[in-house]
């Protein structure tokens, strides 16, 4: 999802923090080539990497994903393995930095002889490792990143190694404007977009597109930056506007404020957004009776009543003790997407495991039935969740091209 700001508790936070870096680490021989990685995996392991953000602002974000890949690979070690060998993940932490992101990347390629790389969750750390891996031609799959450049360079063509298991952030806001148009039956919106958020800049822009083909109006659009808390004088502007709707792309946090504070300004119109809200710390700081009337984008929903997805939520209730959010379902969805390629490939080879990577169609995930697009990104609808009363409950499942 992502690309920001913590979820749980600080103490849970760490203490999954040192979970995961418990993890043991295989390190391989001999130097990589220049253009690839050399030699993969000649033990009887299959080494696959983990680039995540256990620490920093955006903690909870990685270590939801990595409950979720741990639980599927251990549900597949269980079970024997894949190819005859049991599947070692090497979880390191990026610190919620681009430039540790960077360093984590090489140390997996380079020293850990990584056949593939799971992560970032958020979409800032995993733009600034995803180059490296393209060039050094070792497939990755980013559970939550949902920003356009994580798989599409400055030039516009696809990364032939980068892969994701979420929707982007333009699609999240496609189907936000069609929810608004189609399901609230609005047609004059205002806008707040966190202006340092590549997420968020990429939903607005998505939203206020299709919302004004489809003949909608935008009346208002404002900004503000990661970590404000004071949001009176521009929801006073927004007030005076006329709108029928906020759409807020942003993060649980900044969401929080904004959603409190309309309602204190008497500003009582639906409020919508994006995955980034998806999180009980939205409900502390809001108030449960302010989010009355809101309503956010994600990826899966545990009301949903798909075999799948009851499946799931059993395990990782079994194994974690409570139940999963969607970044948890998002890094299980990541590890199968990938697990299968190497089961297809046959090989734990990076190439043999890209081809594959690119030739995934129908896979039954947690979040949905993966197939990938041309830019490598995943065809599947969006689940629309309604908070009522402090709960997130399933609304409607939706695309823009519905």
């Amino acid at each position: 999802m992502l690309s920001k700001k913590k979820r749980w508790s600080l103490p849970l936070a760490m203490a999954l923090t040192v979970s995961m870096l418990t993890t043991g680490l295989l390190a391989g021989c001999g130097p990589a080539s220049e253009k690839g990685a050399g030699p993969q995996n000649t033990s009887n392991e299959i080494l696959i990497g983990g680039n995540y953000e256990l620490s920093g602002g955006n903690a909870t974000y990685g270590a939801a994903a990595v409950n979720g890949v741990k639980l599927y690979i251990d549900e597949v070690n269980a079970k024997g393995g894949v190819l005859g060998k049991q599947i070692k993940f090497v979880s390191l932490d990026n610190k919620s930095e681009a430039g540790e992101a960077s360093n984590v990347a090489a140390r997996l390629i380079n020293q850990e002889k990584v056949s593939a790389i799971l992560g970032g969750a958020a979409s800032s750390a995993t733009v600034a490792f995803v180059k490296q891996a393209n060039d050094r031609k070792i497939p990755v799959i980013s559970s939550s990143a949902v920003a356009s450049e994580v798989t599409v360079d400055e030039s516009g063509k696809t990364r032939d190694y980068i892969f994701r298991a979420c929707f982007t952030a333009p699609f999240q806001g496609e189907v936000m404007a069609v929810f608004a148009q189609k399901n609230l039956k609005l047609n004059k919106a205002a806008i707040l977009v966190d202006n340092q958020s590549p997420y968020s800049k990429g939903s607005a822009k998505a939203f206020k597109d299709l919302f004004v083909e489809k003949g909608g109006q935008v009346v208002a659009e404002e900004g503000y930056v990661t970590g404000d808390k004071d949001f009176r004088s521009v929801l006073t502007r927004i007030k005076g506007s006329g709108a029928e709707l906020i759409y807020v792309p942003g993060y649980y946090e900044e969401a929080g404020f904004i959603v409190k504070q309309a309602r204190e300004l008497g500003l009582n119109v639906p409020v919508l957004g994006g995955d980034g809200w998806d999180s009980p710390t939205l409900v502390k700081i809001a108030g449960a009776d302010a989010l009355n009337n809101t309503y956010f984008s994600t990826h899966y929903s545990e009301e949903e009543k798909s075999p799948k997805v009851q499946e799931f939520i059993t395990a990782y209730k079994n194994k974690y003790g409570e139940a999963p959010e969607a970044l948890g379902a998002l890094g299980y969805d990541a590890a199968v997407i990938m697990v299968d390629a190497i089961k297809r490939a046959n090989s734990a080879e990076p190439e043999k495991i890209r081809e594959a990577l690119a030739s995934t169609k129908d896979l039954e995930a947690v979040t949905g039935t993966i197939s990938f697009d041309g830019q490598h990104n995943p065809v599947k609808s969006a689940v629309i969740v309604e908070v009522n009363n402090g709960k997130f409950t399933f609304k409607d499942k939706i695309s823009p091209k519905s």
